[in-house]
Order: structure tokens, then C-alpha cells, then sequence
């Protein structure tokens, strides 16, 4: 019996390089996808989104003829209905602070959830981006021509974007979505977009600095509970050291937390919110004006020029190691 050996060039249509940075990504976010408890940390993520939004729908009840807030009060009596009344007015009238406010103070909250659901995520994704490959030898696969070290990083910062866009980004721009399509008029959409573009900017700035530091953090050892072992004291020893007032400044300025709460102050600026509540709403009881400025004090940023040294100094090392880290051993 004769066998033939096949020879005829394969058909299939050759895969880019792109191709091969997006296998490193989708193949990091499936192997994140299997375990449980990325999975609970997914559940949490968007519950928190239908939160925000049901939020959003609360408030717009207030300028609602006949709404939920406009009823309740009704049942309650002609003093509770005369408040809500007020409260409506005053949205109607000032809807730049009202609705502006309130849609950056659910940012403000939703930026905490999806930072800290991020940070626990990371925990698990840390040992997967670099070590492991050090540790198997599977960086002289990846670096491998055509493959260069740019597109291993891509592949890998696209693990990281995926998780943020999981946890965070799209959790945040659904319940927005969401609660615009339930918005009584244009002003719940004029008047949130400014707040949301903030709280993008800083996404964008939480993704890059992230990022830089888990990588960095991932190139440093071979060994995955090492790895863990330094993200958590990064992230929580250094973090609970520096949050006390009277902790001392270097010693805030290295925690990368410290400096991201601090960025989220600068950006997000809920004390503007607060300020332009206290100065400019009229019907405000002198107590609840005084606590606005007092709240709009302490949710100031401190010092951003340290900031912005500080987070950059983070992104600078840790992109130093682990570019230095990156060759085949």
C-alpha cells in the first residue's frame, strides 16, 4: 500500500502580528474567566452599576410630576409635600449644581468600588503576566521573531485594559447609559457629562499607572507567591501606613493608593461640588452650609505637583524593571 505525502502550501490565510498580540490578551483574560472568584468580583462590579443607576433614577424623581418622591410626600403630609416641592424647584432652577453634583458624587462613589475590585483583581492577574513566563521559560517563545518585547507589552497591557474595562470603565459607562435612558429631560445628559469625563480621565490615569506597577511588580520574581507577597505590601501595608494624617509626607508619597486617592481628588474635584453647593444654592439651613464647606475642605487634594511626581516616579521604575526583566533566561 503507497502513501502519499502532501506537499500543497497550507490555505490558511497567514495571522499578523496583531493577531498575535490580541492571543496574549484574550488568552490572560479566559484563564481569568475560569476562576470563581474573578467571576464574584464580576457580579459585584455590575450590581454596582444597576446601583448607580437606580441612584440616578431616585434623584430624577424629584423633577417628575407625579414621581415616587412627589407621592411619598403626598402620604406624608403638606410639610413633607411643600419639601418635596422645594427640592424639586431647586433642581429645576439650578440643575449645573444639582444634577452636575449629584452624578459627580455616584462617580466619586463608583470610582472607589471599581479601584478596589481592580486592586483585588490584580492580586490574582500579577503572578499570570510576567513571572510565570520567567519561571516556565516561556519568554523565549513570546520574544521570538516575529514577536518582538513591544508586542509582548501590548499583549499584556491589553490583559490589564480588559480587566479595568470589566470592573470599572464598563460598569460605569452602562449605569450611566442606563440612567440616561430613564433621564425626565436633557438636562440629566448635559449636565453628567462633564462628571463623566472626569471620572474617565481619571480611569485612564488609575489604568496606566496599574498597569506600570503590576508589570513591574510581575518582573521582579520568578516566583508567584513572591509576586503576591510584594502587590499586597505595595498595596496594603504601605497603603494603611500612609492613609493617618500625621503619617509622614515621603512616606505617603510611597504608596501608589495614597497618590491615587490624591489624583482622584484633583480630578473628580467632589470639593467644588460641595463649594459651589454651600455658595450658591439658596434655602440652605447655615448648619448643612457650614458642613458642605468643612466636607469641600477635606475632599480637597492636598498637593498635586506631589502627586503627579509621585505617581510618575512609580510608572518610571516599574517600566524600568520590567523592560529590564524582559529577555529570555
Amino acid at each position: 500500500m503507497e502513501t502519499t505525502l502532501e506537499l500543497s502550501p497550507c490555505r490558511e490565510k497567514p495571522r499578523g502580528v496583531m493577531y498575535r498580540r490580541w492571543v496574549i490578551s484574550s488568552t490572560g483574560l479566559r484563564q481569568l474567566f475560569r476562576g470563581k472568584f474573578f467571576m464574584i468580583l464580576l457580579i459585584v462590579a455590575w450590581t454596582a452599576s444597576l446601583a448607580m443607576a437606580a441612584l440616578a433614577f431616585a434623584f430624577s424623581q424629584t423633577v417628575v410630576s407625579g414621581g415616587w418622591l412627589e407621592q411619598g410626600a403626598a402620604a406624608l403630609g403638606v410639610r413633607a409635600q411643600a419639601v418635596a416641592s422645594a427640592m424639586g424647584a431647586l433642581v429645576l432652577m439650578y440643575p449645573d449644581i444639582c444634577v452636575s453634583g449629584v452624578f459627580a458624587a455616584i462617580f466619586w462613589l463608583q470610582s472607589y468600588v471599581g479601584l478596589g475590585l481592580c486592586l483585588i483583581a490584580l492580586t490574582v492577574l500579577v503572578p499570570r503576566l510576567v513571572a510565570r513566563d520567567r519561571a516556565s521559560n516561556a519568554l523565549i517563545i513570546y520574544l521570538s521573531r516575529p514577536l518582538t518585547s513591544v508586542d509582548y507589552l501590548l499583549g499584556k497591557l491589553g490583559i490589564i485594559a480588559g480587566l479595568l474595562a470589566l470592573l470599572w470603565t464598563g460598569p460605569m459607562l452602562f449605569g450611566w447609559a442606563l440612567s440616561m435612558l430613564f433621564a425626565p429631560n436633557s438636562d440629566f445628559f448635559v449636565y453628567s457629562i462633564s462628571p463623566l469625563l472626569r471620572a474617565l480621565f481619571f480611569n485612564g490615569i488609575s489604568l496606566v499607572v496599574l498597569a506600570a506597577i503590576a508589570l513591574g511588580v510581575s518582573a521582579l520574581n520568578r516566583r508567584s507567591r513572591n509576586t503576591i507577597l510584594l502587590w499586597v505590601f505595595l498595596w496594603v501595608i504601605v497603603g494603611a501606613l500612609a492613609k493617618p494624617p500625621k503619617a509622614p509626607e515621603w512616606l505617603k508619597r510611597a504608596s501608589f493608593t495614597y497618590n491615587l486617592d490624591e489624583a482622584r481628588k484633583s480630578v473628580m474635584r467632589i470639593d467644588g461640588v460641595l463649594a459651589d453647593a454651600a455658595g450658591k444654592l439658596p434655602l440652605l439651613d447655615r448648619q448643612v452650609v457650614e458642613k458642605l464647606k468643612v466636607g469641600s475642605r477635606e475632599a480637597a487634594a492636598k498637593n498635586l505637583p506631589a502627586t503627579l511626581r509621585a505617581l510618575g516616579l512609580f510608572v518610571v521604575l516599574s517600566s524600568v524593571v520590567f523592560l529590564r526583566k524582559l529577555c529570555p533566561e
